[in-house]
């Protein structure tokens, strides 16, 4: 397993426990989040935290959740990753993580939303 995917393992995990501190662990800061016409600077990790503790309730009865990885490229200390989730039985959630080397492994620098493809 790489490095890409144990992480992706373990932000599954976090999610899944509803631990709002541990994601917030997995984010850069700074990090940069890109919504369609928002763009959010995350100078904290509490601000991490308190985005996932406020969002939880989306995600009621979700209990389990598969995920597909695919490497978009490298760098030297960075990977851009496209990471399709699925719950309920289909995908419901895609993006594009690069994920940077941060002193315990590897975190999100950069979050973007794509498209989700049925086909996935």
């Amino acid at each position: 397993m790489t490095n890409t995917e144990e992480f992706f393992e373990r932000y599954a995990a976090a999610l899944l426990a509803r631990d709002a501190d541990a994601i917030a662990e997995m984010y850069a800061v700074p990090s940069l989040i890109l919504f369609p016409g928002q763009s959010i600077v995350v100078t904290a990790a509490a601000q991490t935290a308190q985005f996932f503790t406020s969002s939880w309730s989306q995600y009621e009865g979700i209990e389990t959740v598969a995920k597909r990885i695919s490497i978009m490229g490298e760098g030297p200390g960075t990977v851009w990753a496209d990471v399709s989730w699925s719950y309920g039985n289909k995908v419901q959630e895609r993006f594009c993580y690069q994920l940077v080397d941060g002193q315990n492994g590897p975190q999100i620098a950069v979050l973007t939303p794509l498209a989700v493809d049925d086909a996935a």
